[in-house]
């Protein structure tokens, strides 16, 4: 077997990260895991200074206290 070497262009990975696409798989993946959840969670997302962001989080009471005891959005995540 023959070793390949990759050179990774750092301004077109720094690009990547932080374009529309990958803004609209990260959303995807947070809503969907969202849908899992019930109400009282949250999705927020945005661009930061060196990636896009999405992240959920529990907002009402009953949420809180849910993903407290259960952990509920690591699970909701499971797999992806």
């Amino acid at each position: 077997m023959s070793k390949v070497r990759v050179r990774l262009i750092s301004k077109g990975v720094r690009s990547l990260l932080k374009s529309q696409e990958m803004m609209n798989i990260c959303t995807h993946l947070a809503y969907q895991a969202q849908s899992k959840l019930g109400d009282g969670y949250e999705v927020t997302y945005m661009t930061g200074k060196t990636r896009v962001n999405a992240s959920i989080g529990a907002v009402s009471a009953k949420a809180i206290k849910e993903n407290y005891q259960n952990n509920t959005i690591l699970k909701s995540l499971g797999g992806q």
